[in-house]
């Protein structure tokens, strides 16, 4: 906040430049060079069916660098039925390879995010998921759900999967619920309701929004099926991963002013995110 006594604050909103004000965002280009027609077709299908499926994204050579760089993370299986007993997850990703960097800011998604949440929404997650033969589905639930705010209402999070390899119907390709995102608190999904099998190439992603149902398909085949999930939600709300504290500050000198930005090196009008008072990029300037 503001150190100069003389400044007269009469509401909170005197206040929305004051830390951001030596820290200005700055805008990403490879985001503006976005067709605005392309991103008005793509908000007006999540925001009808809940998702939306954009294929071939990232390249064929992409997909081959971020499969080795996940494979030697690959440990042991979920501790759970949701985590999944036979599917594999490597969390903080950002700590341990800056092949998923063009996945966490692809700028045909952040243009789409620049319009649905406020400025300086969060990375709320960046983790790779190995489905391997013989998983069962697991639990239908949406990713807004852990924010106790009823529903129906906007979207808190956005979530983004992308295919590492391609995704099947029978290798466990996500499954969503079309339309799910408009559902009431106390609506559940039943053996009625329209199930997706979110089938697309390598290279490709699904976003749907925090409050779409959905779930990792039952992988019935003899192959896997690798993703990586990268979510993002509201500035002013608290992430899945507590990635402020999880990744080191030499990472964040590496990565991107937009990567930086959704770690938590930003604030929320007026001041939600300080550090001492002051903008967190200081804690940049002050270690390094």
């Amino acid at each position: 906040m503001s150190r100069n006594a003389s400044v007269r604050v009469d509401k909170l909103e005197d206040l929305a430049g004051d830390l951001a004000g030596k820290y200005r965002s700055t805008a990403n280009e490879r985001v503006a060079a976005v067709d605005p027609d392309l991103v008005d077709a793509d908000l007006a299908a999540l925001n009808r069916d809940g998702y939306l499926i954009l294929e071939r994204l990232i390249s064929a050579e992409a997909c081959s660098e971020i499969t080795a760089a996940i494979d030697p993370l690959l440990g042991s299986c979920g501790r759970n039925s949701f985590e999944g007993q036979r599917t594999q997850r490597v969390y903080n990703l950002l700590t341990k390879t800056r092949t998923c960097d063009v996945i966490a800011e692809h700028p045909r998604v952040l243009a789409i995010l620049d319009r649905l949440l406020l400025p300086n929404y969060l990375l709320s997650q960046l983790q790779a998921i190995n489905i391997e033969p013989g998983e069962a589905a697991q639990l239908l639930h949406f990713d807004d759900a852990m924010y106790p705010i009823p529903r129906p209402r906007p979207a808190l999070s956005v979530t983004t999967i992308w295919a590492i390899n391609d995704f099947t119907a029978d290798n466990g390709a996500t499954v969503v619920l079309p339309r799910s995102n408009s559902w009431g608190g106390g609506r559940r999904p039943t053996d009625d309701d329209e199930r997706l099998s979110v089938a697309m190439p390598a290279g490709s992603v699904v976003v749907f929004l925090g409050t779409t149902w959905h779930s990792g398909g039952a992988n019935s085949s003899e192959d896997r099926r690798l993703g990586i999930t990268s979510q993002y939600c509201e500035p002013w709300l608290r992430q899945i991963e507590a990635l402020a504290l999880s990744t080191p500050p030499d990472t964040v000198r590496t990565v991107s002013e937009n990567i930086r930005r959704m770690l938590g090196y930003s604030v929320y009008p007026p001041f939600v995110g300080m550090v001492d008072g002051m903008h967190p990029k200081r804690i940049l300037e002050t270690t390094e």
